[in-house]
């Protein structure tokens, strides 16, 4: 049986513990369901949601990608576009944010989930 590395397993949401388990029951890219979160893993039951309100610290995480964002389309805008209208970066980071809300609220959770959740990886998790 193959492991599936730190870093893979944190790019396609899957469990800390056994890094089979799909943490999220849509895709990463779906914008359906954006906040749901698998209660257990369904490959090896582990808790993911430690308690009912884990992933609110989430948001800061989710803050600091929006944040990176807007700084980032600004700057594109800029080198791009010679002076444009504030419009013009309303607009892109409006749009650059609705197009990547999925990846950015869904990451957050992944990030702190693997940052603070006391999951830590088991390669034999799938056995017991």
């Amino acid at each position: 049986m193959k492991n599936t590395s730190l870093s893979a397993a944190m790019l396609q949401a899957k469990c800390p513990r056994c890094r089979k388990g799909d943490l999220f029951p849509t895709s990463v890219f779906s914008y359906t369901k954006l906040s749901e979160i698998n209660g257990k893993c369904p490959e090896c039951e582990a808790t993911i949601t430690p308690e009912p309100d884990f992933f609110y610290g989430a948001m800061y995480i989710s803050y600091a990608f929006s944040v990176a964002l807007m700084v980032n389309v600004s700057i594109l805008v800029t080198y791009f576009f010679d002076r444009p209208d504030t419009m013009v970066y309303v607009w892109t980071v409006l749009a650059a944010n609705i197009l990547l809300v999925p990846l950015m609220l869904r990451y957050s959770k992944v990030l702190y989930l693997y940052g603070l959740g006391k999951l830590s990886y088991d390669p034999d998790a799938l056995k017991k």
